[in-house]
C-alpha cells in the first residue's frame, strides 16, 4: 500500500511501530515548511527538509537541482528520526504529495523499506477533518538503519540515451507542466524544452481535489502511455515531482519504473545533450 487515508492514519496515531515524517516544503519560501512544522504538526512527526535531508548539495550540475542524497546522508536522517527497518512510515506534506512527500516516499523505497505510505491529501486534509495537531516536538530514540540504495530503481544518463534511441519498448514520462514540457516557458532551468522522446504526464493529472485518483482510474490513464513498454522511465525538472508519478504508478499496481534523478535540470547541464520543443 502506497497511500494512507486521513481516517486510517488517525486510527493508528498511537501505534508504537508507526513513524511519521513531515515533509512540508515550498519552493517560493524554503523556510516555510519548517516554520509551519514548528507551529503545529501531527503528533510524533519529525521534520524532513527537501533541500537538506532529501537532496545532496548541488556540487555537480549534471546531477540536477535536487541531487539524490547519499546513502550515508539518508541513513543519518533516518537515524535521527528514529526510523528502523521494521517501522511503518507515513509521510505528509501540505496536500498533494508533490512537494516533497512523494520524494521521501521514493527514497525509502529506494532504500528498500518495506512499509512506507504517503498521507493522501496531506496536512490540509488532516486539518479539514478537524483532527488534532500539536506544537510538541518529540525527541526520538536514535535508530540504526543500514541504508543501501537499490540502484536498479534508477536509470543513468548513458543508459537513458541508449534506451530512448534504440529500444522501442521504452517510454520516458515527464512530470512537468505542459508549458514547460513544450518549451513555451522555463522558469527554473537554463534551457526550455524536453528530453527528445519524452512524453508528458504532468503530475497533477494524478490528482482529483488534491487527493490521488483511484487505482483503476490511474491504470486507465497510464495505459495509453505505457502499454507495451518494458522500460518505464520517469523525469521532471529536478527529480522531485517525477516521484509523484512513481507514487501514482505504485498506487495503480505498476512497479516496473525507474527514475532519471537528474531529470531536465541535469540533462541541460550538458550542452551536448539535444533538446526537443513542441510547435
Amino acid at each position: 500500500m502506497s497511500l494512507i487515508s486521513v481516517a486510517d492514519l488517525a486510527a493508528r496515531l498511537n501505534d508504537p511501530n508507526l513513524k511519521i515524517l513531515d515533509a512540508r516544503f515550498a519552493l517560493n519560501d524554503v523556510s516555510q515548511g519548517l516554520a509551519d512544522y514548528l507551529q503545529s504538526h501531527l503528533s510524533g512527526a519529525q521534520y524532513v527538509d527537501l533541500n537538506k535531508d532529501l537532496s545532496d548539495p548541488k556540487t555537480d550540475p549534471l546531477q540536477g537541482r535536487h541531487p539524490l542524497p547519499s546513502e550515508a546522508a539518508f541513513r543519518a536522517m533516518l537515524a535521527r528520526s528514529g526510523i528502523a527497518p521494521q517501522n511503518d512510515v507515513v509521510i505528509y506534506d501540505y496536500s498533494d504529495g508533490a512537494m516533497a512527500a512523494s520524494r521521501c516516499w521514493f527514497l525509502l523505497r529506494l532504500a528498500e523499506h518495506k512499509n512506507v505510505m504517503v498521507l493522501d491529501g496531506g496536512m490540509n486534509a488532516w486539518l479539514a477533518d478537524g483532527l488534532p495537531v500539536t506544537e510538541v516536538i518529540q525527541t526520538p530514540v536514535v535508530s540504526h538503519y543500514p541504508v543501501h540504495f537499490n540502484q536498479a530503481m534508477l536509470v543513468q544518463v548513458d543508459e537513458l540515451k541508449d534506451l530512448l534511441l534504440n529500444q522501442a519498448d521504452t517510454v520516458l514520462l515527464d512530470a512537468r507542466a505542459p508549458e514547460r514540457y513544450r518549451g513555451d516557458v522555463e522558469p527554473l532551468d537554463k534551457k526550455a524544452g524536453h528530453i527528445p522522446g519524452a512524453v508528458n504526464r504532468p503530475f497533477n493529472q494524478n490528482l482529483q481535489d488534491s487527493k490521488f485518483k483511484s487505482p483503476e482510474q490511474l491504470r486507465a490513464e497510464f495505459a495509453p502511455l505505457i502499454s507495451g513498454k518494458r522500460h518505464i522511465l520517469l523525469s521532471c525538472g529536478s527529480g522531485v515531482t517525477a516521484c509523484h508519478n512513481a507514487l501514482a504508478l505504485s498506487h495503480a499496481g505498476i512497479e516496473n519504473y525507474r527514475l532519471f534523478a537528474p531529470s531536465w535540470s541535469g540533462w541541460v547541464a550538458d550542452d551536448e545533450n539535444l533538446i526537443a520543443l513542441c510547435d
